[in-house]
């Protein structure tokens, strides 16, 4: 299950990365933005979600040590200096087809649901995201309950 959602994030290219420079541009930045801030957005950072997204992130794009902080810290101040989500969405829905955008909707809910809970801002943010990068309701919904149940089995 956490497989197929990573194998997606693998096919995203690697723009804005001249000379090692990790940039909002680079669609793996804009992922890691998106899913710190769904991460923080109850204002808590509970272990379990650390550890999935970093999990995600290392899988993903097979990064380790150094290379996974690099991008950890790119995503981190990439969230804390955005004023919205846009500059994040509008570069997963350029480089995303429909079934990828809804896949990362569901990585989305892994790290809500990493610490056995969701809270209302959580939602709102997934909610949002989905909006802006066109996975519709149906879809969104979809994916939570089969992320919930998965978390139930």
């Amino acid at each position: 299950m956490f497989e197929r959602i990573l194998s997606f994030l693998k096919d995203l290219p690697a723009s804005g990365s001249q000379n090692n420079r990790l940039s909002v541009d680079d669609p793996r930045v804009a992922a890691a933005a998106l899913l710190i801030h769904v991460m923080n957005a109850d204002g808590t950072r509970s272990d379990a979600e650390q550890a999935r997204l970093k999990e995600a992130l290392s899988r993903a794009y097979d990064l380790e040590g150094a290379d996974l902080k690099a991008l950890m810290k790119s995503g981190e101040r990439a969230e804390a200096e955005a004023v919205d989500l846009y500059v994040f969405t509008s570069v997963i829905k350029r480089e995303l087809d429909e079934d990828a955008r809804a896949e990362f909707i569901r990585l989305m809910w892994e790290v809500v649901f990493a610490d056995g809970e969701m809270h209302e801002l959580e939602d709102n943010v997934v909610w949002r995201v989905a909006e802006l990068i066109g996975v519709d309701t149906s879809t969104r919904v979809n994916r939570r309950r089969r992320v919930q149940e998965e978390g139930n089995s």
